[in-house]
């Protein structure tokens, strides 16, 4: 059985639509009118154990809501989930102490108080003995180089300390399940490169499953071999990482370096999107690829010659950007925000 498994994990949201100025509120009073918002729509896919999955998505598109359900902090409208054997809105203690969820943009440490002192809140509430508290404790503040910040208090912490601290208390009570949400966002790329270093040390080690949603594509490159791509609450990708490039790629990038300098005419060859005076830059559709490399050694003096394929960033973007288009269409057309939305089919 697979550690985490949902089945057209469903979650809609009814939200009243108030119609603008005065006169609208007063019409609120006596009729209302609503409309249903889809978070998460029909999500489903299994995650084995020891897997560390990238889960993307635009700002909106039902990442957070689908950890949340996960987590058993959100009821989902329909559909059904298990997270290591247990459904999770039914909240039972025994899931609840193997599983975290840690969110970059919240607060689970006391503001006020020494970090050390809300870990050990931690450990009376999962009742872990002291001797392997101390032993936990002495092992992540190593991995993480922040033994010397325990007995500040949280308010006077860095971000990138703070979250340091969250992770030891996300992780205090050994989970199996870690659930992440943004945790490098605002962190300097020192920080970043300590949290990432960090959490491909600790689930290599433990091989726990890891789900994490960054906007930041160098933390999912780096740690994730596979990524689920959701959008519209609806999900359109889960695979590896690597499968992106050859699905969703349009182009590639020829690159061109001259002996004598630039002196060829590009036109109608591809886009060009770098040029030094020795060396050029071509973004060029993947059809395209060989015959605009003939058509340049043949025309040109080019002492070295690369094709590369676009950074996984750039596509992704694209990709959003596309569905994004998509999706603006069909409002136009008068479509409602509960339609189906097929899987796009690009080349």
């Amino acid at each position: 059985m697979s550690a985490i498994e949902t089945k057209e994990l469903t979650k809609v949201y009814r939200t009243y639509k108030k119609a603008p100025g005065l006169w609208g509120a007063v019409k609120g009073l006596g009729k209302r009118d609503y409309q249903e918002v889809r978070a998460a729509d029909g999500v489903t896919f299994s995650i084995e154990e020891g897997e560390f999955v990238g889960f993307l998505g635009p700002n909106g598109a039902g990442k957070t809501t689908v950890l949340k359900m996960l987590s058993g902090l959100l009821n989902p409208t329909s559909g059904t989930a298990q997270v290591l054997g247990f459904t999770p809105w039914e909240r039972k203690d025994a899931m609840k102490r193997q599983f975290s969820l840690l969110m970059g943009q919240k607060n689970a440490l006391w503001w006020d108080l020494p970090a050390r002192e809300s870990l050990e809140l931690n450990r009376a509430i999962y009742g872990i003995e002291r001797g392997s508290f101390t032993k936990i404790v002495g092992e992540l503040t190593e991995l993480l180089d922040c033994a010397d910040k325990l007995d500040v208090m949280v308010r006077e912490l860095s971000l990138g300390e703070r979250m340091k601290m969250e992770l030891i208390a996300a992780l205090l009570h050994s989970p199996r399940v870690l659930f992440l949400d943004e945790p490098t966002i605002g962190l300097d790329v020192t920080s970043q490169k300590k949290v990432r270093e960090f959490l491909r040390h600790y689930n290599g080690d433990r091989k726990i499953v890891t789900m994490l949603t960054s906007h930041y594509m160098q933390d999912i490159e780096e740690l994730c071999a596979r990524v689920i791509i959701i959008d519209n609450g609806r999900i359109f990708f889960d695979g590896p990482l690597s499968a992106i490039i050859d699905r969703f790629a349009t182009h590639k990038i020829v690159g061109l370096s001259f002996a004598n300098g630039v002196d060829c005419d590009f036109a109608g060859l591809g886009e060009i999107v770098e040029r030094t005076p020795g060396s050029i830059r071509l973004k060029v559709p993947r059809g395209k690829v060989a015959e605009t490399c003939r058509e340049v050694l043949g025309a040109c003096k080019v002492t070295d010659l690369n094709v590369e394929e676009p950074p996984v960033e750039e596509v992704i973007r694209q990709l959003f950007h596309e569905q994004e288009g998509v999706t603006a269409g069909k409002i136009s057309q008068g479509k409602t925000s509960n339609t189906q939305h097929p899987t796009p089919n690009i080349q």
